[in-house]
């Protein structure tokens, strides 16, 4: 089938093809591990084994490859599945890797302890300054720029354009996790990245379901390099966990609409308020990166939210275990609103880096509740603080 342009008919429509013999709306869920050949190399739409492929992960990738306007898309079993296969499909040891001084704890933890026990070395820097980040670049060894934006928990708000520029001047791979914003709100590759990676565990699956990674990569030599390593190391996603990723991203386009709606008005609501020292959204007119934020964004600017409590870490910790409607959790990007707890909880491995989190930080993932009981749970636990 012809699939449009916008954003919201690609969700929906690319890879979900009718079924040709029923006439099903939704695609089969092929719960095989292996496929009849017809005579010895004679596959069946090229399918032999499921970890080599399985027709519902291909309508996946189909599908993610749609969302961020890219030509080729890789379903993988968790995010970090995902971000390991494109660093073993890229990385020699001696090799370097530049990245964002507040990526996600996993994504350093990957990078810093897992790859540089085979000699990889990283740099973390501030990508939001630009001569920083060409002062970080070791010429000779720098293969790939690793940015996050917005940032995890932070939420600052990186070029990806100018940093696009600055990679590509160095001859590097320049990776952007677009985790929290979605395809939905950003698309990396047309600002000038070459990988997108996602944990889909998180908006684009949407309802807390499933565990999942994604690259969605333009050009075809690292693709078929990240292929390789997908298949030869297995890391890939099951055929009911393509499904489930592939059924939330219907509903991709709307849940975001409603995640930043809700976002922005508890965020603004709490501007000022007298337990907060800060409000870190790049919605409000005051956050450093809000002009960025406002033409490199579509349409909104996410569900997610981090506070950092006047009262340090006694504070922070009284205010996430207070909150009713906010569940205590770990993830985020679902319908249902969670708060977590950073420095204990999804960064414990960063600390005593520089990528450590304050200890005053709560993070906020927004769902798609009604507004103000959210705002009603927030004031209430933060009266308690």
């Amino acid at each position: 089938m012809t699939t449009s342009d916008r954003f919201a008919t690609r969700a929906i429509h690319a890879g979900q093809s009718f079924d040709p013999t029923t006439g099903a709306v939704i695609p089969p869920i092929y719960q095989s591990s292996t496929f009849v050949q017809d005579g010895i190399g004679g596959l069946r739409g090229g399918y032999e084994y499921a970890r080599a492929g399985n027709p519902t992960r291909t309508a996946l990738e189909t599908q993610l490859a749609a969302l961020e306007g890219g030509a080729h898309g890789l379903s993988f079993s968790s995010g970090l599945a995902a971000e390991d296969s494109l660093l073993r499909a890229v990385l020699a040891p001696g090799d370097h890797v530049v990245m964002g001084n507040d990526v996600y704890g996993g994504t350093y933890r990957l990078i810093n302890r897992i790859h540089g026990a085979w000699g990889i070395r990283n740099t973390p820097v501030d990508t939001m300054d630009l001569a920083a980040v060409r002062d970080a670049v070791k010429t000779d060894a720098t293969r790939i720029l690793w940015i996050e934006t917005p940032s995890n928990p932070l939420m600052t708000v990186s070029d990806i354009t100018a940093l696009a520029e600055i990679g590509h001047e160095a001859g590097l791979i320049v990776v952007v996790d677009n985790t929290f914003a979605s395809p939905a709100l950003q698309q990396p590759l047309s600002l000038g990245a070459d990988v997108v990676v996602h944990s889909t565990t998180k908006y684009i699956g949407g309802h807390s379901d499933v565990i999942g990674g994604a690259l969605v990569i333009n050009d075809d030599e690292l693709h078929e390099k990240a292929k390789f390593v997908q298949f030869a190391a297995g890391p890939v996603s099951a055929p009911m966990d393509a499904f489930l990723t592939t059924r939330g991203i219907k509903t991709l386009a709307v849940r975001m609409e409603r995640h930043s709606q809700n976002a922005l008005a508890i965020a603004e609501h709490l501007v000022g308020h007298a337990a907060l020292d800060t409000v870190l959204y790049p919605g409000l007119p005051d956050h450093p990166g809000h002009e960025l934020a406002a033409r490199q964004m579509i349409g909104g600017f996410g569900g997610m939210i981090s506070l950092s409590l006047a009262g340090g870490g006694a504070a922070a910790r009284r205010f996430a275990e207070s909150l009713e409607v906010f569940s205590l959790a770990e993830s985020l990007g679902g319908v249902e609103s969670l708060v977590n707890y950073p420095s204990e909880m999804t960064h414990a491995s960063v600390r005593g880096t520089e990528l450590e989190v304050s200890e005053s930080i709560v993070r906020l993932s927004v769902g798609i509740e009604d507004v103000g009981d959210l705002i009603d749970d927030v004031d209430q636990a933060l009266a308690r603080v």
